[in-house]
């Protein structure tokens, strides 16, 4: 059986794409046999494991590109039930576009402000030109960082409407967990308590796009 693809992108820096990747593989570990394929050129991913404690390591194998990245995920889809790319922050990076051409799926981070949400309008077009050659793709837009308290403002709400990008229900607020889990080199899974609710909206974007 072939895994199922995820490819967390944004062409902007500064949305939280590798937090999602790496808490979203936590969460569908619990799942399955999951691999995070590390296509950022700073190699955030694989520097968030290696500050794992040995006796506390992080639950998802994390491997960098080596080389053809739709070649790589293709060849270990066999062994994997879920793989997640991390993708580069940028479109003229071409792991971005093999990325697109073998995921099943694309989870596009954006913070709640319409100005952020429109520096993303690039990848808009790379989506859809993706599509040509794969069917299958499905993107997603990922609200994060939304503040406690704050729904989307009329101007970020009536944003997301311009763009043929269905916005999941489920969002990530902002959390300190978060930031902590990644000093630690863990996931909010393995935070206990303190992590419980961050988990949960984790565990609500896995199962809205499941």
């Amino acid at each position: 059986m072939s895994a199922r693809i995820f490819s967390i992108a944004n062409q902007k820096g500064g949305t939280g794409k590798t937090t999602l990747s790496m808490n979203f593989a936590a969460g569908l570990a619990l799942r399955g046999r999951v691999l995070v394929i590390d296509a950022d050129p700073q190699g955030s991913a694989g520097q968030w494991c290696s500050l794992s404690a040995d006796n506390k390591p992080f639950p998802v194998s994390v491997i960098a590109v080596g080389g053809n990245l739709a070649r790589e995920a293709e060849r270990f889809a066999k062994d994997y039930d879920f793989i997640v790319i991390d993708c580069p922050p940028t479109l003229e990076n071409s792991n971005m576009a093999l990325a697109m051409q073998v995921s099943d799926d694309i989870l596009i981070p954006v913070l709640p402000s319409p100005v952020d949400l429109w520096a993303s309008i690039r990848l808009t077009d790379a989506i859809e030109h993706a599509k040509i050659r794969n069917r299958k793709l499905k993107p997603y837009i990922v609200i994060n960082q939304l503040e406690p308290r704050s729904a989307l403002s009329s101007a970020m709400a009536e944003a997301l409407q311009e763009f043929n990008i269905p916005t999941l229900r489920s969002s990530v607020r902002r959390r300190a967990i978060y930031r902590n889990a990644a000093v630690e080199g863990v996931s909010v899974y393995c935070m206990g308590k303190r992590g419980e609710a961050a988990a949960k909206e984790i565990d609500e974007i896995i199962e809205e796009i499941l």
